[in-house]
């Protein structure tokens, strides 16, 4: 009788060495195998060996068509995170949700890095005050993550900022690969820390420096978008919620209109589950605008940014 596979080291013929090198890139169990194509595995393990390894994963999870309803019962699973804003959780639909990845795009001091802040401490809350009673991944391309700032919105909210903070997992991202490299690992600490908020803060800003010219334009696309699809198998594989911010850039072609433009092109428009746009209004408040999602209507929330964290507008 053939051996079930219940996780990744059943795979037949997978060596320690072939093990450790999928671990190490952040295939951790069958359903990251499952999910992955055999050109990106096949980098790690020969092509031959992908295609069975992906196959072997795929039939042991019985990964294949399924109905309408057998999908709505696995959307069951999707929770919201507050934003401690009721008309921009309102106009989220209830929150950041997991099984997807929402980006926030704005320009300088628009409010997108406070909005992550705030979601780091919120997600530890307890499901009955709008948490996910977990802990949160940090990722930092800009060196944006400011702990002081952590400690007066965790003391707002009347949490323990020292348990707060150790429950941010934070890393400083220090070129593109790094931030590869990153969010490949980071399957391994999210079943292991309880993650449910992996933050990149902000996802576009090392491809945008590194890659410069209209000649470096296509490789740039394609490993933004391997790395966006990554993320997005993260956010199903464990049921959290990915939150990511953007940076726009100027657009001196329009005459009529708001003049910026979010940077990823394309690849990151079609890739976001919802996007959101954020510009500065009068003092402390900000206006946030749904611009792309498969389900949420157009609309817009006016918040504001307080020394105690995102609240409503008064």
């Amino acid at each position: 009788m053939a051996k079930k596979i219940v996780s990744i080291e059943d795979i037949p013929g997978v060596g320690e060495k072939t093990l450790e090198k999928l671990k190490n890139a952040g295939y951790i169990d069958l359903m990251s195998l499952a999910a992955a194509s055999v050109r990106e595995l096949s980098d790690l393990v020969g092509e031959q060996t992908a295609t069975k390894i992906i196959e072997v994963a795929r039939n042991a999870l019985d990964i294949g068509f399924e109905t309408g309803i057998e999908v709505y019962e696995r959307r069951k699973q999707v929770v919201r995170l507050t934003t401690s804003s009721k008309s921009l959780d309102n106009l989220l639909g209830g929150g950041i949700e997991t099984q997807a990845v929402t980006e926030f795009h704005g320009g300088f001091g628009s409010g997108k890095t406070q909005v992550g802040f705030q979601l780091a401490v919120n997600v530890q809350l307890p499901p009955e005050q709008g948490g996910l009673d977990g802990s949160c991944l940090f990722i930092d391309t800009e060196s944006t993550f400011r702990p002081e700032r952590i400690k007066e919105i965790a003391e707002a909210s009347g949490l323990d900022p020292k348990k707060v903070l150790e429950n941010i997992i934070y890393a400083r991202a220090y070129n593109s690969d790094h931030q590869i490299l990153l969010v490949e690992k980071a399957g391994e600490i999210i079943k292991e820390k309880n993650v449910k908020l992996m933050i990149i803060d902000s996802i576009t800003s090392h491809f945008r420096a590194e890659y410069t010219g209209r000649g470096e334009l296509a490789e740039r696309q394609q490993k933004l978008n391997r790395h966006l699809h990554m993320l997005q198998r993260l956010a199903d594989v464990y049921n959290i919620a990915v939150y990511i911010t953007n940076q726009v850039m100027a657009r001196p072609d329009i005459l009529f209109g708001d003049p910026t433009a979010p940077v990823g092109g394309h690849v990151l428009g079609h890739f976001s589950t919802h996007r959101v746009y954020l510009r500065k209004s009068k003092a402390n408040t900000r206006i946030a605008r749904v611009i792309d999602s498969p389900y949420l209507p157009e609309g817009e929330a006016v918040f504001a940014i307080t020394e105690e964290g995102i609240r409503d507008a008064e």
